[in-house]
């Protein structure tokens, strides 16, 4: 299982969470998503990981990845 965090920017609210949720959520591999907007990250566990699909699919989603 692998395990990485993204930095998100562009997140005020618990609507933006869940939609960060979602989008992470549906990438390959992943099998579990914490997003936490006081942190503003979302820490994503899975198999075979690629931070690019996950940086794209928060970006598709409306979000900044740092």
């Amino acid at each position: 299982m692998d395990t990485m965090t993204l930095e998100i920017d562009g997140m005020s609210c618990g609507g933006c969470v869940l939609s960060v949720e979602k989008a992470l959520g549906r990438v390959e591999g992943v099998t579990k998503v914490v997003v936490s907007l006081e942190t503003k990250r979302a820490v994503v566990e899975g198999k075979g990981l690629d931070r690019q699909r996950l940086a794209d699919a928060v970006t598709d989603a409306g979000y900044d990845v740092r």
